[in-house]
C-alpha cells in the first residue's frame, strides 16, 4: 500500500484526471481502466459536466463527486505510477 493522497485533480476530456499526489508525482489517469463499469454510483460519471465537478477531499485524500462516488487513492496512484499494489506479498493490482 502507498498512503500517498491525492492533492489536485484536472479533469481532461474522455475520462482522464491529471492527478498529483502529496509525493510530487504528477500523471495522467484513464479512470476507463479503473472503473470497469460506470453504473451505480459511478453511473452520473458518464455526464461530461458532472465528471469535471471532481474535487479533491483533503480529508479523505482523494477524489470525490457530488454524489459521494470517490475512488481508493492507493489504486489511482497505482495507476499513474505503474507500481502494483502488494498485499501480504501477493500482487492486487497492475
Amino acid at each position: 500500500m502507498f498512503l500517498i493522497d491525492v492533492v489536485d485533480a484536472k479533469p481532461l476530456d474522455g475520462h482522464n484526471l491529471e492527478l498529483t499526489f502529496k509525493d510530487g508525482l504528477k500523471a495522467v489517469v484513464d479512470l476507463d481502466r479503473v472503473i470497469r463499469s460506470f453504473d451505480g454510483v459511478f453511473a452520473p460519471l458518464n455526464d461530461p459536466d458532472y465528471f469535471r465537478q471532481v474535487r479533491v477531499d483533503a480529508e479523505l485524500g482523494t477524489i470525490v463527486w457530488p454524489n459521494g462516488a470517490d475512488l481508493c487513492p492507493d489504486v489511482l496512484y497505482s495507476h499513474a505510477s505503474g507500481k502494483p499494489i502488494i498485499v501480504n506479498g501477493e500482487r492486487v493490482l497492475n
